[in-house]
């Protein structure tokens, strides 16, 4: 029989599992940040402990690395320049007509939904260094985002 159709186990025909990606750039991270990364550190160690499947556990692992990998490079960010947008920041503005209010924070503690976006979006990027007052340019518009307030987050300035 041809070694093409031999097949010794199914193990050799699953996907590959890799590694979970770390998102780009710098680890910054509120202290908010850090604690919820602590938290699901300590909350996957346990599981691993606890976990009898051989399978699972691997996969849990592989989370805790994840996770310990991001609090080894986290660096708590100082509270923003005042009246700037930057890391920490807690942003009002007006896009297509639309005021909302979003916090600038940590790739780990991002929340779209909440209002916390990583430092990272191209939103966060285009606002970054604006001050209260501001047009933006943004998504190739000129002028497309005006910056109604910057304040430093409640965590960020206590």
């Amino acid at each position: 029989m041809s070694v093409a159709f031999r097949r010794d186990g199914d193990d050799e025909h699953k996907e590959p599992k890799f590694e979970l990606p770390l998102p780009p750039g710098p680890n910054l991270v509120t202290r908010r940040g850090l604690a919820k990364i602590e938290a699901e550190v300590a909350r996957l160690e346990a599981a691993v402990a606890a976990e009898a499947d051989a399978e699972q556990r691997t996969v849990l692992k592989r989370d805790l690395r994840y996770w310990h990998a991001r609090f080894s490079t986290a660096t708590v960010a100082p509270p923003p320049p005042e009246g700037e947008v930057a890391f920490g920041a807690c942003v009002t503005f007006r896009l297509n007509g639309q005021t909302r209010t979003v916090a600038l924070v940590g790739s780990d503690e991002a929340d779209p939904a909440a209002g916390l976006i990583p430092f990272t979006a191209p939103l966060a990027v285009a606002m970054t260094g604006a001050e209260a007052g501001e047009l933006v340019d943004f998504g190739g518009r000129t002028a497309a985002i005006e910056v109604l307030d910057v304040r430093p987050t409640a965590e960020q300035a206590g």
